[in-house]
């Protein structure tokens, strides 16, 4: 078959969702036209599907589910995808920062995930909880992937992490004055590591602050580079380098308007004083 695209099922639920479409069709040898008329849809919407670059829907998975006759065996797999409290293609995303040689994050308003002491991170995840926009289950799985992510940073060798937080990062109280105190703590013993570089943007830095938005660059090992940002609704992982670099020079825009690393500490230590 001509230009048939590898599916990545480490990638995301929903490319392990394409990967099973695509088995159980070519099983019963239909092309994708032959199903998209089964399923009273395009053949180029089934590949985007089985691709993953277009998530299933539920009405999409109850639909392939009367095609191949398969009870509600989509059905589920659309259920779970959709019941995670991670959002599409952050998965890849932690895939990705697993492996990467360097790691470039800017945040807005509250400690990035991989600086948080589990405390904080409980916070987080309670005041989740409590809006009900997640479910405890979610809220352990949450919690739980973010272990994984933080004990990652202990491979041999490290990957050499640059973070620019936003001062709200650190001025806004999260947990109580103790959980507080104790995030404030692991910034500085974070500011230590021989692998890292650790800076505030100060409010004052007003229009100069490159970023409006929380965003991740990535090197991987071999030197390419990838983009995270998050919406609402999804996070998108960017490969292109026509979208990448122009990013990646805000990055350094940004390291170089924010406050030195022995600035940033001393701040922070004000902070835990009491001192404004």
């Amino acid at each position: 078959m001509v230009n048939r695209k590898d599916l990545d099922l480490d990638a995301s639920p929903a490319a392990r969702f394409g990967q099973r479409l695509r088995q159980i069709r070519d099983e019963n040898g239909w092309t994708q036209d032959d199903l998209g008329a089964r399923m009273r849809c395009t053949g180029t919407h089934i590949s985007a599907v089985e691709t993953g670059r277009r998530p299933p829907t539920s009405r999409f998975a109850a639909s392939a589910d009367r095609a191949f006759g398969t009870g509600d065996k989509f059905q589920r797999m659309v259920s779970a995808l959709q019941n995670t409290a991670l959002l599409e293609g952050f998965q890849e995303y932690v895939r990705q920062e697993l492996r990467a040689a360097e790691i470039s994050l800017f945040e807005l308003g509250i400690v990035p995930g991989l600086l948080q002491t589990p405390e904080y991170a409980a916070a987080i995840a309670t005041g989740a909880l409590r809006r009900g926009s997640i479910t405890e289950q979610q809220a352990e799985e949450r919690l739980a992937l973010l272990a994984e992510r933080q004990a990652a940073l202990g491979r041999t060798p490290p990957p050499f992490v640059y973070a620019v937080l936003d001062e709200s990062c650190i001025r806004r109280p999260v947990g109580g004055s103790e959980v507080m105190a104790a995030q404030l703590d692991k910034l500085v013993a974070f500011a230590e590591l021989p692998s890292t570089v650790f800076q505030i943007a100060p409010f004052d830095l007003g229009e100069r602050r490159a970023f409006d938005l929380p965003v991740t660059l990535l090197m991987l090992p071999d030197r390419s580079q990838i983009a995270y940002s998050e919406s609402a609704q999804q996070g998108l992982l960017e490969r292109d380098t026509r979208f990448v670099q122009p990013m990646l020079t805000a990055y350094h825009q940004l390291q170089a308007e924010a406050l030195s690393q022995t600035t940033s500490v001393a701040m922070i230590e004000q902070l835990r004083k009491g001192t404004p």
